[in-house]
């Protein structure tokens, strides 16, 4: 039979184990809680102030360029200038096909719009002569209205777009699906480059 040292020292030893258990458990429930409390901060950091690389880990956000980009006007007889902000490219055929696309996206200020928006652009190219050959796939055609009118539009806006605002392009050249093409729908030759047109264009309006 244990003598009443041996339990003093038992009871002793025992409290001493459960106070070390509820201390360990103690310290990891804080843990947990201030492991929670971290990731619930930074996720909320993330979310107002997002990453270079962006909230989903996509590709980092880039600065924005002030373009200037070319539409019809409301009777297609003039192109129209319109201010608009767009990533910038630091490689001069990326910018160059950013251009394009905000051509094929449209007016934001209800001007008239002079590329087909269901086409797209595989890829520009600058050429050492500063020949621009913009590469449409085959709805560029397939969808194009056509007309003497629409298909000057098309051309010369694109053509003003990108000479304005890159200043190694000089010419502009139209490809379909990796070919020179002889016009875009019969009424206006595209067989060469195209120079800018600003007898086209009516400055000073309200879009810039």
């Amino acid at each position: 039979m244990a003598t009443k040292k041996e339990r003093r020292s038992a009871e002793t030893k025992s409290r001493k184990i459960r106070k070390g258990k509820r201390i360990a458990i103690l310290i990891a429930i804080g843990g947990s809680a201030f492991a929670f409390l971290v990731f619930f901060f930074v996720s909320i950091f993330n979310m107002v102030y997002p990453p270079v690389s962006g909230v989903d880990g996509g590709a980092a956000r880039k600065e924005k360029q002030e373009v200037i980009l070319y539409f019809s006007d409301k009777n297609e007889l003039f192109l129209v200038p319109e201010k608009r902000y767009i990533p910038r490219e630091k490689d001069p055929d990326a910018q160059a096909k950013r251009l394009v696309n905000a051509l094929i996206e449209g007016s934001k200020s209800g001007n008239v719009n002079t590329l087909p928006a269901k086409s797209g652009v595989k890829d520009v190219k600058i050429a050492s002569d500063r020949t621009a050959y913009v590469n449409f796939n085959r709805e560029f055609i397939q969808n194009h209205p056509g007309g003497t009118t629409g298909e000057i539009a098309t051309v010369f806006s694109l053509t003003n777009t990108l000479i304005r605002n890159i200043s190694s392009i000089q010419r502009v050249q139209i490809y379909v699906e990796d070919k020179p093409i002889d016009s875009i729908r019969g009424h206006v030759s595209a067989r060469g480059a195209f120079h800018m047109e600003k007898d086209l264009i009516v400055e000073g309006s309200r879009n810039i």
